[in-house]
Protein backbone atom coordinates (compact mmCIF):
# COMPACT_ATOMS: atom_id res chain seq x y z
CA UNK A 1 0.00 0.00 0.00
CA UNK A 2 1.04 4.06 -0.66
CA UNK A 3 -0.54 7.27 0.12
CA UNK A 4 -3.14 7.89 -1.62
CA UNK A 5 -4.28 11.29 -2.47
CA UNK A 6 -8.31 12.42 -1.99
CA UNK A 7 -9.30 15.76 -2.94
CA UNK A 8 -12.16 15.46 -1.78
CA UNK A 9 -10.64 15.59 2.13
CA UNK A 10 -7.81 18.23 0.90
CA UNK A 11 -10.55 20.75 0.06
CA UNK A 12 -12.64 20.14 3.52
CA UNK A 13 -9.18 20.44 5.41
CA UNK A 14 -8.28 23.57 3.78
CA UNK A 15 -11.67 25.19 3.49
CA UNK A 16 -11.93 24.43 7.08
CA UNK A 17 -8.44 25.66 8.07
CA UNK A 18 -9.46 28.84 6.22
CA UNK A 19 -12.72 29.51 8.52
CA UNK A 20 -10.01 28.85 11.60
CA UNK A 21 -7.93 31.00 10.69
CA UNK A 22 -9.93 34.09 10.18
CA UNK A 23 -10.18 34.13 14.29
CA UNK A 24 -6.22 33.96 14.09
CA UNK A 25 -5.90 36.66 10.91
CA UNK A 26 -3.40 34.00 9.65
CA UNK A 27 -3.42 32.57 6.29
CA UNK A 28 -0.81 31.00 4.00
CA UNK A 29 0.85 28.20 5.83
CA UNK A 30 -1.35 26.55 7.34
CA UNK A 31 -4.20 26.11 4.85
CA UNK A 32 -1.63 24.47 2.80
CA UNK A 33 -0.37 22.01 5.21
CA UNK A 34 -3.74 21.01 6.12
CA UNK A 35 -4.94 20.54 2.99
CA UNK A 36 -1.78 18.03 1.70
CA UNK A 37 -2.23 15.96 5.40
CA UNK A 38 -5.99 15.84 4.84
CA UNK A 39 -5.30 14.96 0.51
CA UNK A 40 -2.64 12.21 1.45
CA UNK A 41 -5.16 10.41 4.06
CA UNK A 42 -2.41 10.66 6.76
CA UNK A 43 -3.37 8.58 9.71
CA UNK A 44 0.02 9.39 12.20
CA UNK A 45 -0.15 12.92 11.57
CA UNK A 46 3.09 14.14 14.15
CA UNK A 47 4.51 18.11 14.78
CA UNK A 48 7.36 19.77 16.72
CA UNK A 49 6.39 22.79 18.60
CA UNK A 50 8.31 25.40 21.03
CA UNK A 51 7.63 27.74 23.24
CA UNK A 52 6.72 31.44 21.56
CA UNK A 53 5.11 29.93 18.60
CA UNK A 54 1.80 30.35 16.31
CA UNK A 55 -0.62 27.14 16.90
CA UNK A 56 -2.20 27.93 13.22
CA UNK A 57 -0.38 25.06 11.62
CA UNK A 58 -1.40 23.03 14.64
CA UNK A 59 -5.00 24.02 14.68
CA UNK A 60 -4.49 22.89 10.48
CA UNK A 61 -3.48 19.69 11.62
CA UNK A 62 -5.67 19.06 13.97
CA UNK A 63 -8.95 19.61 11.46
CA UNK A 64 -6.77 17.78 9.00
CA UNK A 65 -6.74 14.47 11.59
CA UNK A 66 -10.41 14.95 12.38
CA UNK A 67 -11.55 14.42 8.25
CA UNK A 68 -8.83 11.90 7.88
CA UNK A 69 -9.79 9.91 11.51
CA UNK A 70 -5.99 10.14 11.77
CA UNK A 71 -3.80 10.39 15.37
CA UNK A 72 -2.29 13.56 15.84
CA UNK A 73 0.64 14.22 18.08
CA UNK A 74 3.02 17.28 18.89
CA UNK A 75 6.43 17.29 20.54
CA UNK A 76 7.10 19.78 22.76
CA UNK A 77 10.55 20.20 24.25
CA UNK A 78 9.15 20.79 28.14
CA UNK A 79 6.29 21.25 30.62
CA UNK A 80 6.36 25.21 29.82
CA UNK A 81 5.64 24.78 26.25
CA UNK A 82 3.26 21.65 26.84
CA UNK A 83 1.03 24.11 29.17
CA UNK A 84 1.09 27.12 26.49
CA UNK A 85 0.69 25.00 23.12
CA UNK A 86 -2.38 23.34 25.08
CA UNK A 87 -4.12 26.68 26.35
CA UNK A 88 -4.17 28.25 22.47
CA UNK A 89 -5.43 25.31 20.82
CA UNK A 90 -7.95 25.21 24.32
CA UNK A 91 -8.56 29.06 23.21
CA UNK A 92 -8.92 28.69 19.42
CA UNK A 93 -11.58 25.98 20.02
CA UNK A 94 -9.40 23.62 17.99
CA UNK A 95 -8.82 19.89 19.65
CA UNK A 96 -5.37 19.89 21.22
CA UNK A 97 -3.51 16.92 19.87
CA UNK A 98 -1.37 14.38 22.09
CA UNK A 99 1.18 15.84 23.58
CA UNK A 100 4.97 14.08 23.86
CA UNK A 101 7.17 16.49 26.26
CA UNK A 102 10.83 15.91 25.88
CA UNK A 103 13.44 15.55 22.40
CA UNK A 104 14.15 14.04 19.45
CA UNK A 105 14.99 10.77 21.05
CA UNK A 106 12.05 10.22 22.99
CA UNK A 107 9.53 11.33 20.72
CA UNK A 108 11.15 8.32 18.03
CA UNK A 109 10.67 5.91 20.57
CA UNK A 110 7.28 6.55 21.51
CA UNK A 111 5.64 6.91 18.23
CA UNK A 112 4.78 4.40 15.69
CA UNK A 113 5.38 5.00 11.85
CA UNK A 114 4.49 8.51 10.62
CA UNK A 115 3.10 9.54 7.21
CA UNK A 116 3.39 13.02 7.74
CA UNK A 117 5.79 15.22 9.77
CA UNK A 118 5.88 18.98 10.01
CA UNK A 119 9.22 19.89 12.38
CA UNK A 120 10.02 23.95 13.23
CA UNK A 121 13.63 24.94 11.54
CA UNK A 122 14.12 27.11 14.75
CA UNK A 123 14.34 24.75 16.80
CA UNK A 124 18.09 23.31 17.15
CA UNK A 125 16.87 19.48 16.93
CA UNK A 126 14.87 19.53 13.85
CA UNK A 127 17.04 17.57 12.21
CA UNK A 128 17.45 15.05 14.70
CA UNK A 129 13.58 14.94 14.76
CA UNK A 130 13.82 13.88 10.95
CA UNK A 131 16.41 11.14 11.05
CA UNK A 132 15.22 9.78 13.94
CA UNK A 133 10.93 9.33 13.25
CA UNK A 134 10.06 6.12 11.84
CA UNK A 135 8.74 6.57 8.33
CA UNK A 136 5.46 4.97 7.27
CA UNK A 137 6.19 1.90 5.18
CA UNK A 138 2.98 3.67 2.91
CA UNK A 139 5.71 5.97 2.51
CA UNK A 140 5.64 10.42 4.01
CA UNK A 141 5.23 14.08 3.33
CA UNK A 142 7.93 15.32 5.50
CA UNK A 143 7.72 19.50 6.26
CA UNK A 144 9.88 21.98 7.44
CA UNK A 145 8.23 25.04 7.93
CA UNK A 146 10.08 28.45 9.10
CA UNK A 147 13.02 27.35 6.51
CA UNK A 148 14.18 30.84 6.06
CA UNK A 149 15.30 30.79 10.25
CA UNK A 150 16.71 27.39 10.29
CA UNK A 151 19.77 26.90 12.72
CA UNK A 152 21.87 25.46 10.17
CA UNK A 153 23.36 26.32 6.75
CA UNK A 154 23.59 23.47 3.62
CA UNK A 155 20.63 21.51 4.46
CA UNK A 156 19.70 18.11 2.59
CA UNK A 157 17.45 16.24 2.83
CA UNK A 158 19.45 12.87 2.34
CA UNK A 159 21.81 14.55 4.33
CA UNK A 160 18.80 14.27 7.52
CA UNK A 161 17.29 11.16 6.68
CA UNK A 162 17.58 7.39 7.67
CA UNK A 163 20.18 5.68 5.10
CA UNK A 164 18.04 4.04 3.05
CA UNK A 165 14.85 6.21 2.73
CA UNK A 166 13.77 7.27 -0.41
CA UNK A 167 12.96 11.17 -1.81
CA UNK A 168 10.91 10.57 -4.30
CA UNK A 169 10.93 14.72 -4.97
CA UNK A 170 11.08 17.85 -2.84
CA UNK A 171 10.08 20.95 -3.31
CA UNK A 172 11.09 24.30 -1.54
CA UNK A 173 7.99 27.06 -1.43
CA UNK A 174 7.85 30.84 -0.59
CA UNK A 175 5.07 30.43 1.50
CA UNK A 176 5.26 32.03 4.97
CA UNK A 177 8.56 32.08 6.42
CA UNK A 178 9.16 29.31 4.09
CA UNK A 179 8.36 25.50 3.73
CA UNK A 180 11.00 22.45 2.81
CA UNK A 181 8.60 19.73 1.57
CA UNK A 182 10.04 16.49 0.82
CA UNK A 183 8.31 12.86 -0.61
CA UNK A 184 9.36 9.90 0.67
CA UNK A 185 8.17 6.75 -1.01
CA UNK A 186 6.47 3.80 -0.26
CA UNK A 187 8.53 0.88 0.37
CA UNK A 188 7.68 -3.06 -0.04
CA UNK A 189 4.94 -4.41 -2.46
CA UNK A 190 5.32 -4.12 -5.94
CA UNK A 191 4.58 -0.90 -7.58
CA UNK A 192 2.33 -0.83 -10.45
CA UNK A 193 3.36 0.03 -13.86
CA UNK A 194 0.40 1.91 -14.43
CA UNK A 195 0.55 5.66 -13.44
CA UNK A 196 -2.48 7.47 -13.21
CA UNK A 197 -3.47 10.99 -14.33
CA UNK A 198 -0.91 13.91 -12.27
CA UNK A 199 -3.46 15.43 -9.51
CA UNK A 200 -1.86 19.16 -9.11
CA UNK A 201 -3.45 21.33 -6.15
CA UNK A 202 -3.45 25.77 -6.27
CA UNK A 203 -2.69 27.42 -3.41
CA UNK A 204 -2.86 31.55 -3.43
CA UNK A 205 -0.38 33.17 -0.82
CA UNK A 206 -2.80 36.28 -0.11
CA UNK A 207 0.76 37.65 1.76
CA UNK A 208 2.52 37.62 -1.35
CA UNK A 209 0.21 37.29 -4.26
CA UNK A 210 1.20 34.36 -5.26
CA UNK A 211 -0.11 31.04 -6.83
CA UNK A 212 1.35 27.74 -6.23
CA UNK A 213 0.66 24.77 -8.20
CA UNK A 214 1.93 21.94 -5.79
CA UNK A 215 1.77 18.42 -8.06
CA UNK A 216 0.33 15.38 -6.23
Amino acid sequence: MKLVWSPEIASKAYIDTVKSCELFKHSGVAELIAAMAGGWNAKMIVETWSHGGVVTTSAGLAIAARHTCGRHVCIVPDERSKLEYTKAMRDAGVTSAEVIVGGAEDAAAALPEVDFLVVDCRRKDFGKVLGLAKVSRRGAVLVCKNVNQRSVSGFRWHGVLDRGTRVVRSVCLPVGKGLDIAYIGSTGGVASSRKGPSRWFKHFDEKSGEEHLIRG
